[in-house]
């Protein structure tokens, strides 16, 4: 969905962002701590999502071709209305994509964020299937405690009874809006999908009820950098990225041609970019693979990871005095060479604005066991944190480990952390567990 900077969405944003596609969304409202902290006390409506890049899948060969280039379970199972979270792997069991698919009720595919790989792989499938890329639809995102109320009284409907991964078809001013109980930032969620000619209605809707009970908008910065670390969701552009190059030629060159698919890498583990490189089972989501398909892409890479996964997915905190050692260095002369920037509120992710993917190398008595990835202040907890792909066998909530700051001839500095919980926010309102039936019905 595209926007003008005359939309009702740009109001009250102080910076505006340029998308992956071009697109202009706003960056900003009120700051990160008010903005994210609004997901935790109340609510926050964001409007990040509206840069998906939607694929539509169709034809006589649709289950055959998703069930050849996913690791999902076989797509004949799935029922209309039905979603799930969508892998693609190369030979080497590396991921190309994660995204989610979605089965329309004409038995048709709507797919977001596996393009561009799932459009190469169709274009060279040799299978009665067709793709399309679409921008006929808004996608808003209301997190936090108060969603569920505010969404209700908006499409003046009762969602008590929409599960966590269930949808629902409402009305939002009189037209039509599908409901999904999902999110991003860990706590109690939802995501509303309309028509495009609807967008600006339904926004402005949506914004009244919001500030009605105290919650904020969320500005683009916000979604990407800050949301998916303390919530434990893995994402690209910030944990991890695609081996397009290493691939093989045909994808390699079809990355090529498209352009903006070569992500500079930063941080300790930049000497490699295979540490940026991830199987489900770097990033905990082995259970997303079924082995009782036929052949798929990377099954033969997966079922020889599956006999032992080195790594998995943990959250790091990270010590509060060495963090504050890295920025005091910036203070102390032009004698002392300072160590790279660490205040930024995550670990730099928008490859578009000229920044990078961060990884740090996990030690263990001077051995690296891992690779850090999203570092991002947890406004909620009060920590800085981070995710880490480490060997199992120290994973275990409570081990200490050390993080090695800065890129290749950089000063480097050790930051002590220790492994924590994960996902790191799992208080009441988590959106997997929590009971709606809390929250007063609306009358």
């Amino acid at each position: 969905m595209k926007f003008n900077l005359d939309s009702a969405i740009m109001e009250g944003a102080f910076t505006f962002w340029k998308d992956f596609g071009g697109n202009i969304l706003p960056y900003e409202f009120t700051g990160p701590r008010d903005e994210f902290m609004a997901t935790r006390t109340t609510a926050s409506l964001g409007v990040f999502l509206n840069s998906s890049p939607i694929y539509d899948i169709s034809g006589k060969d649709a289950e055959k071709f998703l069930n050849k280039v996913c690791v999902n379970r076989d797509f004949n199972l799935m029922k209309p209305g039905g979603s799930r979270h969508g892998l693609i792997c190369n030979d080497k069991g590396q991921l190309l994509a994660s995204g989610v698919i979605l089965k329309k009720e004409n038995g048709d595919y709507r797919t977001y964020w596996l393009a561009p790989a799932i459009q190469y792989f169709l274009m060279t499938s040799g299978l009665d299937v067709k793709g399309e890329y679409l921008n006929d639809e808004y996608f808003y995102q209301l997190d936090g405690p108060k969603s569920l109320e505010i969404l209700e009284e908006a499409t003046e409907t009762d969602l008590h009874d929409l599960k966590f991964g269930q949808n629902k078809k409402v009305k939002i001013c009189g037209t039509d809006m599908i409901v999904y109980r999902l999110g991003m930032t860990g706590a109690l969620a939802y995501e509303v999908h309309g028509a495009a000619e609807n967008a600006e209605m339904a926004y402005k809707k949506l914004r009244e009820v919001l500030f009605k009970y105290g919650g904020k908008l969320q500005g683009a910065r916000n979604y990407v950098q800050i949301q998916h670390t303390p919530a434990g969701y893995p994402n690209q552009f910030q944990h991890f990225w695609y081996p397009f190059q290493s691939s093989g030629v045909g994808l390699a060159e079809f990355a090529e041609k498209i352009g903006g698919l070569n992500a500079p890498f930063a941080g300790s583990a930049s000497d490699n970019n295979e540490n940026f490189y991830s199987t489900p089972y770097d990033l905990g989501w082995e259970k997303l693979i079924s082995f009782d398909k036929d052949d798929f892409i990377g099954k033969e890479a997966l079922m020889e990871i599956a006999q032992k996964p080195s790594r998995t997915m943990v959250t790091l905190e990270w010590n509060a005095d060495d963090v504050a050692d890295v920025f005091a260095s910036q203070f102390r002369g032009t004698d002392v060479e300072p160590y790279e920037q660490i205040e930024h509120i995550s670990g730099l992710s928008d490859a578009s604005q000229g920044a990078a993917i961060r990884g740090d190398y996990v030690l263990v008595d001077d051995q690296k066991i891992g690779v850090a990835t999203g570092k991002t202040y947890s406004f909620y907890e009060q920590r800085m944190i981070s995710l880490a792909s480490i060997d199992q066998k120290y994973a275990k909530e409570g081990t200490v480990v050390v993080v090695l700051w800065g890129s290749p001839g950089t000063p480097q500095k050790k930051i002590r952390a220790k492994v924590a919980r994960f996902p790191y926010f799992n208080a009441e309102f988590r959106n997997e567990t929590f009971d709606v039936e809390k929250i007063p019905r609306r009358k």
